[in-house]
């Protein structure tokens, strides 16, 4: 009862936000921005109860997943083994299904990092995105390398970069004034024909799974005490809700003034800006994206690398090989896939679309592990967040199969 009557000032709360978003920086990528702005040219408003779902299932997961980490002061890997020691088949199982699940995601979100970066600046320079990826990702993974703290800098300058696209994409939203007929009936759910890689795509590129691993490390090493749990679901809540509604008026200003549009580059994304920049359209829809996606490249090797060493007690720094190693594999992945020379708008779908399929595994074993009272004791997870937590699970993997099937 005390945790609920405590205060909180202002400043403790703009403090709480940093660890919320570190996730929403981490998702809204390349992948978001192309996703969403595909969805609205090619169907409209009718996926817009995709963002809406998305939004409730971030908000959910990873305040599970923040939860977590402050009760236990572990990770959700470290929980996950921990629970299951006395079972080392079952534990090397579950392991083994996170891990693979984790590892092909990273590696695809990582080779739509990259390609995402090359658009932009394929638009700048006119060199071939197949040339540009692998190059920028070369780039990354010496600034992982060497830069040190230089990266913590670099990430909240591009952070900026992308908080002012966000600012961009809103005002034109209510600029170009959507249908709001047709905006409630996007709320209802519906799959239209050739639609369900889309959908899976805007969820993908939302409940992204390492990033519930990131988030119950970052929530253990801000707090120490389940006093401060309000405080934490504060800053948790409200950066993912900013992050949801960045990703609705991309869509809904691509569905207002891209409709039935083909998206093939940059270049065509951009033309939704122009109510609100006219010529700098092209310009700045290329520098965002080149900013979102670097924060997110930089995210995103680190995030597999981190789940890895939690499941297989590796060290999370660079004095454990293992863990540098996996780093260099993801993006190295990422490269050679970023390179191949495949439509970069398709690939960043694709990624999208390996996250949604591969989701359910993680989200099965958060709500797992946040409902035992042997791991959380009197902080389990509530009636309501159970049935929500139960709820995306189940459309998670009804989507993700059903993706699978129509691959077959």
């Amino acid at each position: 009862m005390q945790t609920e009557a405590k205060k909180y000032t202002l400043s403790d709360k703009m403090k709480s936000l940093g660890p919320g978003f570190l996730i929403v920086g981490s998702f809204i990528g390349p992948g978001t921005v192309t996703s969403s702005t595909k969805a609205g040219a090619d169907y409209g408003l009718s996926l817009f109860w995709c963002v809406i779902f998305s939004v409730i299932a971030v908000m959910v997961m990873q305040g599970m997943a923040a939860r977590l980490g402050i009760v236990t002061q572990m990770g959700l890997a470290e929980n996950l083994v921990k629970d299951f020691e006395d079972r080392p088949l079952l534990r090397n199982l579950l392991c083994g299904l996170v891990a693979v699940a984790i590892t092909i995601g990273g590696f695809a979100y990582m080779s739509g990092d990259l390609t995402g970066t090359a658009i932009g600046i394929s638009a700048l320079t006119g060199v071939s995105t197949r040339i540009i990826a692998p190059i920028w990702g070369l780039c990354i993974l010496l600034i992982l390398s060497f830069a040190g703290d230089a990266v913590k800098y670099l990430e909240k300058l591009l952070g900026i970069c992308v908080v002012i696209m966000a600012v961009v994409f809103l005002v034109t939203m209510i600029v170009v004034r959507p249908d709001v007929g047709d905006l409630l009936a996007g709320c209802v759910p519906n799959i239209p024909q050739g639609g369900l890689m889309t959908c899976l795509s805007l969820i993908g590129t939302t409940v992204v799974p390492y990033n519930m691993f990131l988030h119950a490390a970052s929530a253990k090493r801000t707090w120490h005490s389940t006093d401060e749990l309000p405080l934490c679901r504060f800053g948790t809540n409200i950066p993912m809700i900013i992050g949801g509604i960045v990703t609705g008026a991309i869509m809904v200003t691509s569905a207002t003034v891209m409709y039935g549009m083909p998206v093939r580059n940059a270049m065509d994304m951009a033309v939704q800006l122009r109510p609100t920049l006219g010529v700098w359209a092209e310009p700045f829809m290329a520098i965002g994206l080149v900013a979102a996606g670097v924060s997110s490249a930089v995210c995103t090797p680190m995030g597999v690398s981190y789940v890895l060493a939690g499941l297989f007690k590796w060290k999370t720094d660079r004095s454990d090989k293992r863990y540098t190693i996996t780093n260099f594999l993801v993006l190295i992945t990422g490269i050679v896939v970023a390179g191949m020379g495949f439509n970069p708008i398709a690939l960043i779908m694709a990624a999208q679309m390996v996250n949604g399929i591969v989701l359910p595994v993680v989200v099965g074993v958060t709500i797992y592990l946040t409902c035992r009272h042997g791991i959380m004791g009197q902080f389990v997870n509530s009636k309501l967040e159970t049935v929500l937590g139960v709820g995306i699970f189940g459309i998670s993997l009804v989507l993700g199969l059903s993706s699978v099937v129509s691959l077959m």
